[in-house]
Parts: structure tokens; C-alpha cells; sequence
């Protein structure tokens, strides 16, 4: 499955548009406590724990989507676009929203 933020892939034709697909992952208030409370691992002011979670949720919401374009016959995604959300009774929860175009190409 070809994953892009592209409209157009070179050297490819989209030989059918299938639909919208997104998919999401969400980070409940527990980890983030966990993980602000190891910050032993801040170095120049960087969380290496906290950017591993926010990779793993992309990473999931990236394959949610690619695992609903396959089901609709797509072999691509395109013009996909990533957003991170607070969620939840005072932000609370982090949401990871992958979505774009789920294509047939050639």
C-alpha cells in the first residue's frame, strides 16, 4: 500500500477513486501521567518516551487507514494529512487522525 500527502504520484495513473478513509488512535490521561513522570529521559528538552507514544499512535492510525483503503480495493492513499487532537474532559486524551483519498493505481 503506497501512503502519500501527495495528489498525484509520479509515474502513476489513479485509475479509480474508492473513497475517504481515515483512521485514529487515541492516547488516554494515564500515559501521558506515566510519562511525564519518568521525564528522567528529557534530553535538550525533548522527551524520547513521549515522542516514541506520539510515533506509535501515528504509526496506528496510519495503518487503520491503510488496513480501510484495502478494503475497499485501493493499492494507494493520497493527499493523506495528520492531525493531533485533544480530546476529553479537559484535553485529557490525545487523538492521532490519519486521513486521505483511498485510490486504485496503476
Amino acid at each position: 500500500m503506497l501512503i502519500t500527502t501527495t495528489h498525484v504520484i509520479e509515474g502513476h495513473r489513479v485509475l479509480a477513486y474508492k473513497g475517504l478513509v481515515a483512521g485514529e488512535a487515541i492516547l488516554g490521561a494515564n500515559l501521558f501521567r506515566d510519562l511525564f513522570a519518568s521525564v528522567r529521559d528529557i534530553v535538550g528538552g525533548r522527551s524520547g518516551a513521549y515522542e516514541k507514544v506520539l510515533n506509535d499512535a501515528r504509526e496506528t492510525a496510519i495503518a487503520e487507514l491503510a488496513d480501510r483503503a484495502a478494503a475497499l480495493g485501493a493499492n494507494a492513499v493520497i493527499g493523506v494529512d495528520i492531525d493531533y487532537e485533544t480530546v476529553g474532559q479537559n484535553g485529557s486524551m490525545l487523538m492521532v487522525t490519519a486521513a486521505g483519498t483511498a485510490v486504485q493505481i496503476d
